[in-house]
């Protein structure tokens, strides 16, 4: 139950979420879904919250896709049925996934023999036929089979063959895409994942092998793709809110950063050059952001006017503690007889998902006023 109503009366640190800029994100995006012809199963675990999920259900979201086992349990008790964990099934956790295909249908995804044998025999035992995705690496060189090896070819003649098994097809993460400095690049990266995908399925189908579907994802590269054909469905996450990053890298706008942390000055000495806030790396993250752009953002930004979306031109922060975070300026000037003990900040940060895993609830937000509060279903098994 909200205890205030104003943001300025919060306690510190707190993730901020606002409610428009989220409303406006989650419409775009299934728009855009729906224009280039796929279905839009977005990744939960950048926000990890049920009013976020059953939202992009209720605009035409295909299922939602997980990171962790804990968020598959967690959104299936929340009345979620079809989850695919996009992450590579590690074999401990495959008598748990026949449990839980009791209650909803999740999907898994693995990329080795050995995942994939230990899925089939809880699959031989349970009775349960549990869809299984193959992983293939389309540049990122992450995880993911290479769609030109034997192994790749031998484990989809296992799988579209599998009497015990449920063969979805074939899906990619285009992480690459953040390793580029615009647009056009992410656009490249976005082609690239797309022909890597249908080229191994047609050669595949080409071969007598069932392919059912072929899923890609990443925030930017569906943010400017502009051709998805022959591709089923699109798996973003980080679109919910997009960030520091995003906004570098040329998927998004400052604009259409939805989340932010509200902090409190603890600490400025007279004629000092820095101050600090109780927002450090257990609120912010680590995340150094996209280094291979220049920018002079270091570890976080504040905002100098939220409405308008401008960030303050001469203050950023160097360092993040635990719990310290140390905001610096060029000249003292900048901040001589501002920022005092007690004083709010407003925090722009570089990777929204990292941060919202560090919070255990948003307070959403419209302009300064509180409307609701949502809970963050973070944690580990």
């Amino acid at each position: 139950m909200r205890t205030v109503s104003n943001i300025h009366d919060l306690p510190t640190p707190s993730l901020l979420l606002d409610r428009d800029l989220l409303e406006r994100n989650l419409t775009a995006m299934q728009d855009r879904a729906n224009k280039l012809g796929v279905a839009l199963r977005p990744h939960i675990k950048t926000h990890k919250c049920v009013e976020i999920a059953n939202h992009q259900i209720d605009l035409g979201a295909r299922g939602i896709t997980v990171s962790t086992f804990y968020e598959a349990e967690q959104f299936s008790a929340a009345g979620f049925n079809d989850i695919t964990w996009a992450f590579p099934l590690p074999p401990v956790y495959a008598p748990r996934v026949a449990e839980l295909y009791e209650k909803s249908r999740i999907r898994v995804v693995v990329d080795s023999p050995e995942a994939a044998g230990h899925i089939d025999n809880v699959a031989r035992v349970t009775g349960q036929r549990i869809h299984v995705w193959l992983k293939v690496d389309c540049g990122f060189h992450r995880v993911g089979v290479d769609p030109h090896s034997v192994l790749a070819e031998e484990l989809i003649r296992n799988l579209s063959t599998s009497t015990t098994l449920i063969f979805d097809g074939i899906l990619s993460h285009s992480g690459q895409s953040y390793s580029a400095h615009n647009r056009g690049e992410i656009l490249a990266y976005a082609e690239q994942e797309r022909f890597v995908m249908i080229e191994f399925a047609e050669r595949m189908r080409d071969r007598g092998y069932n392919v059912p579907m072929i899923s890609v994802g990443s925030t930017p590269a569906m943010s400017v793709a502009e051709n998805l054909k022959g591709i089923d469905e699109a798996r973003p996450g980080n679109y919910v809110f997009y960030d520091y990053t995003q906004a570098m890298l040329g998927s998004c706008s400052i604009a259409d950063c939805a989340l932010s942390v509200l902090a409190s000055v603890v600490s400025h000495q007279p004629g000092a050059s820095y101050f600090i806030t109780d927002a450090g790396a257990l609120a912010l993250s680590k995340d150094p952001g996209p280094t291979h752009i220049r920018n002079d953002m270091d570890m976080g930004i504040i905002y100098e006017d939220y409405e308008r979306k401008r960030l303050h031109p001469h203050l950023h922060y160097r360092t993040l503690s635990q719990e310290h975070g140390k905001v610096v300026t060029v000249d003292p000037r900048f901040i001589e007889g501002k920022f005092k003990v007690g004083d709010k900040v407003r925090i722009l940060e570089h990777h929204s998902c990292l941060t919202a895993a560090n919070f255990d609830r948003y307070y959403i937000v419209q302009g300064d006023e509180i409307v609701d509060e949502w809970k963050i279903l973070r944690g580990r098994m």
